[in-house]
């Protein structure tokens, strides 16, 4: 049964709900609810690894990504918190499990399509579950499973949803938070524009679930979101740029020019940041997040080298993520910044480590996106529109990595391993097809 191809595609789209969507298994059905389903989604995974023994080795794998694993294992020696930094790790090992088995196991059209299936589930849902709350409840909701008091001030960032979809607010979705549900929203954008452009669905249906996702980034109205679109337009256009003029003078101007833009962009941001900021509706200190990072950054002033221990999601009750940084009345369970977060468990030398995973796996999602598919020499190629999803996917994870640390857990973990996994794999002829 584990090979047969409805089951494959039932798994893949779990897996990618889960990860997308986790925090709606825990507030629907608890936590131990999610822990079996998701023991079910790293079981499987491990007996496709197992099955699939074939299709791909360890010395194929990208050796940052293991190095990477290997450390967050090894900083159990140093952690101030060994215990969890041993429950950390075994959550990061088998979120790369599980994305080694998917990225191994299935072409990149297939990702396109169950990737396609579970957010357009996930996007699908919070518009039906935001409309039920507001109209049927008329009242905010909190998750399922949630301990409280009778008569208990709950800050509102607790609520599963707040009841602002009619109001005009901004609304959560079945994932409980406006920023998850915005980043899945542009997920969405990117997976839906793929599958149009590769003619995989039908116009109708590929504009339909384009506006549910312009629906909900519209109605979360996050501006870390809004700067992804931009940049990933930017992106979007260079790659064509780059596929019309495909000699090495060709690429070599579009390179320059786009050296040059970058050159300006990022001066007209220094020169006017404060004005861009308002314009985004946001203040210099970004909604709070420059306190965190201001925590954050003198906590691994004291340990740079190595860090305090990997730990992935903070956890509130232990030191020092204690009393390390609360918004809205709720501590916050992360840096909001990937890279500081990086930088607190694992120090300067996971910094390193995980920056050359990323550059890595950013050149090659590049390479990718702009040279014609080939499994052959005598193969003349041709492009693809699903080979822009690795780096499509990893831009847009990158610019979230600046204002969320979701890059190193669940969906941001997931897609982070298996773009790094399916650009370094040896191409496969269903790999330059889209179907």
């Amino acid at each position: 049964m584990i090979e047969n191809r409805a089951f494959l595609r039932a798994f893949a789209v779990l897996a990618f709900f889960t990860a997308l969507a986790g925090d709606a298994w825990r507030y629907s059905i608890s936590w131990y609810g999610f822990a079996a389903i998701a023991a079910f989604v790293i079981v499987v995974s491990v007996i496709l690894l197992v099955r699939q023994r074939h299709l791909w080795r360890v010395n194929q794998l990208p050796y940052p990504l293991l190095i990477f694993v290997a450390l967050c294992a090894l900083s159990t020696a140093w952690s101030d918190y060994p215990g969890w930094t041993a429950l950390g790790t075994l959550t990061t090992i088998s979120t790369v499990t599980s994305g080694i088995a998917i990225a191994a196991t299935f072409s990149r059209a297939e990702i396109v399509r169950h990737l396609g299936t579970a957010l357009k589930l996930v996007l699908g849902l919070s518009v039906v579950f935001e409309l039920f709350v507001s109209v049927v409840l008329r009242a905010p909701l909190l998750p399922f499973w949630y301990g409280y008091k009778a008569g208990q001030k709950l800050p509102m960032l607790d609520y599963w949803s707040r009841d602002l979809f009619l109001a005009g607010g901004k609304i959560q979705g079945i994932v409980g938070n406006s920023s998850l549900l915005a980043m899945v929203a542009l997920l969405g954008l990117i997976v839906f524009g793929i599958q149009l452009a590769s003619r995989t669905v039908s116009i109708a249906w590929g504009i339909v679930w384009l506006a549910v996702a312009a629906l909900c980034v519209a109605c979360t109205r996050s501006a870390t979101i809004i700067v992804a679109i931009a940049v990933l337009a930017v992106v979007v256009i260079a790659v064509l740029l780059a596929r019309r003029y495909d000699s090495p003078r060709g690429r070599l101007t579009v390179y320059g020019v786009l050296a040059l833009l970058a050159g300006v962009a990022a001066l007209v941001v220094a020169r006017f940041h404060t004005e861009l900021l308002a314009l985004l509706g946001k203040g210099d200190n970004l909604t709070g997040r420059v306190g965190i990072w201001t925590n954050v950054i003198h906590l691994a002033q004291q340990r740079p080298a190595f860090g305090w221990g990997w730990v992935s999601y903070w956890v509130p009750f232990i030191e020092p993520f204690k009393n390390l940084a609360s918004a809205g009345g709720v501590r916050q369970l992360h840096a909001h910044n990937a890279w500081l977060d990086v930088w607190l468990q694992l120090g300067i030398l996971g910094l390193v480590v995980f920056g050359c995973l990323v550059v890595s796996t950013l050149v090659r999602s590049w390479q990718l996106a702009v040279d014609r598919q080939r499994v052959s020499f005598a193969d003349p190629g041709h492009y693809t529109a699903a080979s822009l999803l690795p780096l499509l996917l990893l831009v847009a994870l990158l610019v979230q990595s600046t204002a969320e640390s979701r890059l190193l857990i669940e969906y941001g973990l997931l897609l982070l391993t298996i773009c790094a996994v399916t650009t370094k794999l040896p191409i496969r002829r269903s790999d330059t097809v889209d179907v």
